[in-house]
């Protein structure tokens, strides 16, 4: 037969020390370094290499190649088990772990993430210091373009040499 007073002692002391628990949803606790959360991709360092989805055991990582030298990464967050075996495996680091660990959904389908390539940059026209010492040459060997052979482009005028009385017009 039980004694009915012995839980009453571990109450009595228990009631001056602090809770052992946080009151989670309230009070965000800050997780430890090596956290392995929700997976984020950095396409700028992606090289495409694949090495992360062929590493992961659940089959939850796939590399896509959207343009030259442009990736993308399909997580499906559903099948991973967070083992961090592609961040080991990448050796670029275009895969780290955040500390978001909420993740809990209502479909699987909204645990599917799509890290987009970021958009191709613009195709750089021919820059103006590049073609000035081209035409600098000519000019400074006192000839002018039509006077070596070149026809001048259409709607150009060709640059009036020192002494020849041409004068443009």
């Amino acid at each position: 037969m039980k004694i009915p007073g012995v839980m009453a002692g571990e109450v009595l002391r228990h009631v001056a020390k602090a809770p052992a628990t946080v009151n989670y949803p309230f009070v965000k606790v800050q997780m430890p370094p090596d956290f392995r959360g929700k997976m984020v991709f950095l396409a700028e360092k992606c090289i495409g290499c694949k090495l992360c989805a062929k590493d992961c055991p659940s089959n939850a990582l796939a590399i896509n190649k959207v343009g030259d030298k442009r990736f993308e990464a399909v997580f499906d967050l559903d099948k991973c088990i967070y083992c961090g075996q592609c961040i080991d495996s990448c050796n670029k680091d275009a895969i780290v772990s955040s500390e978001d660990f909420e993740l809990a959904a209502l479909s699987r389908d909204s645990l599917k993430f799509t890290f987009h390539a970021p958009p191709a940059p613009p195709p750089s026209a021919a820059p103006p210091a590049a073609a000035a010492p081209q035409a600098a040459v000519p000019a400074a060997q006192g000839a002018t373009p039509a006077a070596q052979g070149a026809a001048p482009a259409a709607g150009a005028v060709a640059p009036a040499t020192p002494g020849s009385g041409s004068k443009p017009s």
